[in-house]
């Protein structure tokens, strides 16, 4: 039985790097939506915010590799397979389906405000967020990602969640394919990559590629992050270098990424590419958890806001929909003087600096009252065997 295999160490570097990712993509979707600041330092960091996406998308493939790998015969059970997709569900579905319902409420207080004020809400105007019906009904059924919509629809950011449960329904097949030596992992890699730059060459927004392909960019990093976990299932153990190499390798990783960041142009271009591979090396530089960087990942704040970082992602699409709100009915006339400043110039600066605060305490507030506890709940009331439970680094992911 599952519960009597050893279940693997809890690799704290990984709980811990994934609190700062949401943060950018939070200010990639502002910036987009909103405009940039005209500082290059910080729009071109800004500007790469989606490629945070194939972080996550290789970290979800290492994790699930470095979890499950025991239990690749358990997995090609219908108990087995069953119970595995019912964890991940568990873990995904009920943050998503209290989002899409807290559009929903968003969606019918604005019109219902407009329909009394007199004016056009925002979900009404010449662009607005898709409120299809049919993207309701397939957000619900998770598939709205899966090449099945024309636009991102109701909760924006959850096509992330569609694409990850097509991952979850096919991770037996790459957890068979890395049943071995460390050539599999190798192989599973350069077939990432490869997928990653054909998407890449082919597609016109660079790796921005989200309810139309979106499964074949996360099928793309999602084998490279079961690759790595293959190498790391057979490095890990004959790991002796200095802490001082692996902090090296991962300040070296770092530069490598802030400098494509910095000279590979504007984004959403063929050079996405650049930007991405030293991204996905963290993973695996970081899964030894020793160097410095790992060490500074495992403080308390990384490691917190970690256990967030699914409710920080989550909730964005509500406030930056409530933001346009705002924009539109509450904020004064851009020419007025708000403590001695023209409001045009302090909300340049202020919006998106709240934004980000407000994200990280909803999200906060997310995970501390719906997420983990609908997860606790659901998983009481469907079994109490647990066959394939899930360890806690697997849970927070």
């Amino acid at each position: 039985m599952a519960d009597n295999l050893k279940k693997p160490a809890e690799i704290r570097a990984l709980a811990g790097v994934r609190a700062f990712p949401p943060l950018m993509i939070v200010l990639f979707h502002f910036s987009e939506g909103h405009h940039y600041s005209g500082l290059p330092w910080l729009d071109l960091l800004a500007a790469r915010g989606y490629l945070w996406v194939e972080f996550f998308f290789a970290l979800s493939g290492f994790i699930l590799t470095h979890v499950y790998g025991a239990r690749l015969a358990q997995l090609f059970t219908a108990q087995g397979y069953g119970a595995f997709i019912k964890a991940r569900l568990t873990r995904l579905y009920p943050l998503h389906l209290f989002m899409l319902f807290a559009l929903l409420a968003l969606l019918i207080a604005a019109r219902s405000f407009a329909h009394f004020g007199g004016y056009r809400s925002i979900y009404d105007l010449a662009y607005h967020p898709d409120i299809q019906v049919k993207g309701f009904f397939l957000s619900l059924a998770l598939v709205h990602a899966w090449n099945t919509m024309n636009s991102l629809t109701w909760n924006g950011a959850s096509w992330f969640v569609s694409v990850e449960f097509a991952l979850c329904l096919l991770f037996p097949i790459f957890l068979f394919l890395a049943n071995g030596k460390s050539w599999r992992g190798v192989v599973l890699i350069a077939a990432g990559i490869a997928g990653l730059v054909a998407l890449d060459l082919t597609s016109r927004h660079g790796l921005d590629i989200t309810f139309r392909n979106g499964v074949l960019r996360g099928l793309a990093d999602f084998s490279v992050g079961v690759g790595m976990a293959v190498l790391y299932r057979r490095w890990k153990p004959r790991d002796r270098l200095p802490a001082l190499v692996h902090s090296v390798i991962q300040a070296a990783l770092l530069l490598a990424l802030f400098y494509a960041f910095y000279h590979t142009g504007w984004s959403h271009s063929r050079r996405d590419i650049w930007d991405v591979l030293p991204m996905l090396a963290l993973v695996f530089a970081l899964s030894f958890d020793r160097g410095i960087v790992a060490e500074a990942l495992k403080t308390r704040l990384p490691q917190v806001m970690g256990v967030w970082s699914y409710a920080i992602y989550m909730g964005q699409t509500f406030w930056l929909q409530a933001i346009r709100i705002f924009e539109q009915r509450l904020y004064p006339p851009s020419v007025t003087t708000v403590l001695g400043t023209r409001f045009s110039s302090l909300i340049w600066w202020l919006e998106p600096l709240a934004l980000v605060l407000v994200c990280v305490a909803w999200g906060a507030a997310l995970a501390i009252t719906v997420e983990h506890p609908a997860a606790a709940a659901i998983k009481h009331f469907l079994d109490g065997k647990k066959p394939l439970a899930e360890p806690s680094q697997l849970r927070q992911q």
